[in-house]
């Protein structure tokens, strides 16, 4: 009778602990925490996807891009819900230039994939070549699905309503020579971006949720410094909101 108590006794104390450990497993969460995307020194961490070796290099802990061929530069792994800080000037007048979010990293007919992208153009871009001035919400980090990518823009430009490019409510950028901070915050398919210290911009119900990184070069010189994300927890997603991971050959 005593070793049939001691049994019970032994099989209640595991399984105390055994719902103690799965308990513990429940409740435990990830710290989010900063991860540099760029170590100042090489381009570690990135795969060239349609430009050159000679399109980007490490200089004095920035990265620097010549803007040729037209093309990007993509992350080795993919991202879903994160906040991307990224600081960048433009080297000369109308650059061009931009980050793309939950991008496929597969070129499309001008050369540049499908995602969200973020775009970083020089001041005086909107002056065109024709003599035309385009609309300033262009220099001033407009949001929109590029490619095959679709969302909805939360301050669709009065000139366009029924568009698909969400402009800022307020012009921060800088121009030529300075450098620009972006803070960028994805999360479950919405994009809310602050430039030089306030969030102005905002997109929601991408098509995309996850998916690759890019930075794009596009004709012109620019610059990066300052490069890091936080992954945060992943949200409901499904198959279809997932770009297609790319396999090394």
């Amino acid at each position: 009778m005593k070793i049939f108590t001691l049994l019970l006794a032994i099989v209640a104390l595991t399984s105390a602990a055994t719902a103690q450990k799965k308990e513990a497993k429940l409740t435990t969460v990830i710290q989010p925490k900063w991860v540099s995307l760029f170590n100042g020194e090489d381009l570690s961490g990135w795969v060239d996807v349609n430009t050159s070796k000679a399109t980007w290099k490490a200089v004095d802990g920035e990265m620097h891009c010549t803007g040729l061929p037209i093309g990007v530069m993509r992350s080795e792994k993919m991202y879903e819900n994160f906040i991307l800080e990224i600081e960048w000037k433009h080297m000369k007048k109308k650059g061009n230039s931009g980050v793309f979010l939950w991008c496929d990293a597969v070129p499309g007919r001008n050369r540049l994939p499908s995602g969200m992208e973020v775009q970083m153009l020089e001041l005086d871009w909107i002056n065109r070549p024709n003599g035309t001035k385009a609309h300033p919400s262009f220099i001033s980090g407009e949001l929109f699905g590029a490619g095959k990518l679709t969302a909805t823009p939360e301050n669709p430009r009065p000139d366009n309503p029924k568009g698909p490019r969400s402009m800022s409510k307020e012009f921060r950028c800088k121009g030529v020579g300075e450098w620009n901070h972006y803070t960028i915050v994805a999360i479950n398919g919405t994009v809310n971006l602050s430039i030089n210290g306030k969030f102005v911009n905002s997109i929601r119900n991408s098509s995309k949720k996850k998916g690759y990184l890019c930075l794009e070069a596009e004709g012109s010189e620019v610059h990066f410094r300052n490069i890091r994300i936080m992954e945060l927890p992943g949200g409901v997603i499904t198959p279809e909101e997932v770009v297609k991971p790319i396999t090394k050959k």
